[in-house]
């Protein structure tokens, strides 16, 4: 889950995995790595990645890797980079102001038109009690959001991040950590991803991210019913700890 262990999803993935590494679990990691690194303000690097069909490529050759019947999105691009990262201000970062009385200037001031944070999704639960399991469950794999990001524990990127580090963990060395990666869908991802995906389906225009969303959606749902129909282990506690930088 640290930046050097993460997988780079923008170079090619190598053939030949280390002996002992599952590739199907492996592959699933590096999808949901993929998709965090879509949900941000896109750099120069993420841009042309995006511009020149190498992202949609990629997601389709580790789709092909998977075992889940998911269609493969399109994350091609082919507006500028500024239009793009326009786009996703607009969606993602900019709030607005709304005058609700027009006699005495009363504004109501709103957040962005698409919340990345679970907890906007969730009515039943606090922000606290959302943002405390969360971070009862990173610490429980020995991880930490790294202190120098500021983003609260229940943003989508982290919680993608950590859903790759928990797949990666299942295909190197703990096939018990499926039972973790179901119940993180269950009480978290699957909340965030359906949120989100539902949110930008009632925005105009939005491009890539809006694919990039029903992808999600579509894949994460695929990967809880694959693994809701096999005998899964208890995890293993994990100490040894690593960060998040979302």
């Amino acid at each position: 889950m640290t930046a050097e262990n993460a997988p780079d999803v923008l170079a090619p993935r190598p053939a030949d995995l280390p002996d002992g590494v599952d590739p199907e679990p492996s592959a699933r990691g590096a999808l949901y790595a993929l998709c965090a690194r879509i949900f941000r303000d896109p750099d120069a690097e993420l841009y042309r990645a995006l511009a020149d069909g190498t992202l949609t490529a990629t997601c389709r050759r580790l789709l092909d890797e998977t075992t889940l019947s998911v269609t493969p999105p399109d994350l091609t691009v082919r507006e500028d980079h500024e239009t793009v990262s326009a786009r996703f201000n607009d969606l993602f970062v900019v709030g607005y102001s709304e005058v609700v009385d027009a006699t005495d200037g009363t504004m109501d001031n709103y957040g962005p038109p698409v919340s990345l944070y679970e907890s906007d999704y969730r009515t039943e639960v606090s922000w606290n009690e959302v943002n405390l399991d969360l971070a009862r469950a990173y610490e429980f794999f020995g991880c930490q959001v790294d202190r120098d990001v500021r983003r609260n524990h229940d943003h989508l990127r982290l919680e993608l991040e950590f859903m790759s580090y928990l797949c990666r963990r299942e295909a190197a060395v703990d096939p018990g950590v499926a039972a973790a990666r179901i119940d993180f869908h269950d009480r978290h991802l699957r909340v965030a991803a359906a949120g989100v995906a539902e949110a930008l389906d009632t925005e105009p225009g939005t491009g890539v991210f809006g694919r990039a969303a029903a992808f999600l959606d579509r894949f994460s749902t695929a990967d809880v019913a694959e693994l809701a129909s096999r005998e899964i282990q208890e995890p293993t506690r994990h100490d040894d700890e690593v960060t998040a930088d979302g």
